[in-house]
């Protein structure tokens, strides 16, 4: 499958002159851009390509090894694929409004077996998306894989661009069909169980991600005593020991980040009443992404691209351990490799938080 990957900074027309140098015909353009520069760089890049579908995202970008807060990452795709991109609005009330369309989309690419992916980037409501969607995308074997943007200035709003304009409260995705090879998806935990004892959540509120209770006592004593860490020191232990729900055989990471009074934790990832949650610990992270990395290497004959979503603790943690840089070479070294820093990430059925999440093209 052959894919285009262009960089460039500064101001917009410079960094979209540098990003797209050389890239001709696109029959389609992923692109992520530092916040402030995203609507422009959505504008000029449909009036450049005005017959090619787009989608993009704002934050710190994956390019080639490169790590990068203010840079403009532009992905090319070319007749070798089969895609539809669309939007997804109201993520916030009704989603489902728009589901015909994705269905349609999904029609226009037919995917087969391992040979496609449908790639989103959203603005909120993440669990009310990924539900709406998986009911029909597991019908058509249609692995779903995305991110949450992040990079917005504090009282800004969350944006999403899709075919030249920007969007609050949605989504916008890519249907993607490699005609020439395999397309597979990963998922990435670089955190383990704790221990074997695992915890019952009792209280709940859904709406605010806030766990109250774990087996009926405040979820703040509960970790606390399991981890022996103070219970105000409980959001700062939180690259070292965030919290894991059990769904059916794997475990989904939920990052705390608020402590209320009466010993609720407010998290990123959404808790249900009686969900199964272990307290983990961070693994040898390096081992682990060795390992994904080999078992990515074994399941192709030659890669083509790599796109990826990495959470932003997960990007933090790497830094903290003057690790990103490695980390960023390694995900190079498979392939022409992209990826974006997300707030939060989502995996087939699931909404996760310090997870990467990949998607790789032979």
């Amino acid at each position: 499958m052959k894919t285009f990957v262009g960089s460039g900074s500064g101001p917009v027309s410079k960094a979209l002159q540098e990003a797209t140098s050389g890239l001709q015909n696109p029959k389609m353009i992923m692109f992520v851009a530092p916040y402030e520069q995203m609507a422009e760089t959505a504008r000029i890049i449909k009036e450049k390509y005005p017959k090619t579908q787009s989608i993009g995202t704002c934050g710190t970008s994956l390019e080639n090894g490169a790590v990068s807060d203010n840079a403009t990452v532009v992905v090319g795709f070319f007749e070798d694929v089969v895609v539809r991109c669309g939007v997804i609005h109201e993520l916030k009330t009704c989603p489902l409004a728009y589901i015909k369309s994705v269905q349609d989309n999904v029609t226009a690419v037919s995917p087969g077996v391992e040979d496609s992916v449908f790639i989103e980037f959203c603005t909120n409501n993440e669990e009310k998306l990924v539900s709406t969607l998986y009911t029909y995308l597991v019908k058509k074997n249609l692995p779903l894989l995305g991110g949450t943007t992040f990079g917005v200035p504090d009282g800004k709003e969350n944006l999403v661009a899709y075919e030249g304009n920007v969007y609050g409260d949605s989504c916008v995705y890519a249907i993607i069909k490699n005609t020439t090879g395999k397309v597979k998806t990963y998922k990435v935990n670089i955190y383990e169980k704790n221990d074997r004892i695992s915890h019952f959540a009792t209280k709940v509120d859904p709406i605010t991600r806030t766990l109250y209770e774990l087996d009926g006592r405040p979820a703040a004593d509960v970790y606390s005593e399991a981890l022996d860490v103070p219970k105000n020191k409980i959001i700062d232990n939180v690259l070292k020991n965030p919290i894991g729900r059990v769904v059916e055989d794997r475990v989904y990471i939920s990052s705390m980040y608020e402590l209320k009074g009466n010993g609720g934790l407010v998290n990123y990832k959404q808790i249900n009443k009686n969900d199964c949650i272990y307290f983990l610990k961070l693994g040898d992270y390096d081992e682990i992404e060795h390992k994904q990395r080999e078992e990515i290497k074994n399941d192709f004959r030659k890669i083509s691209f790599v796109f990826s979503v990495d959470c932003i603790y997960r990007y933090l943690l790497y830094k903290n351990e003057n690790y990103i840089g490695t980390y960023a070479k390694n995900m190079a070294a498979l392939g022409p490799h992209v990826g974006i820093v997300s707030g939060g990430e989502q995996y087939v059925n699931q909404h996760c938080n310090q997870t990467l999440v990949c998607a790789v093209f032979e």
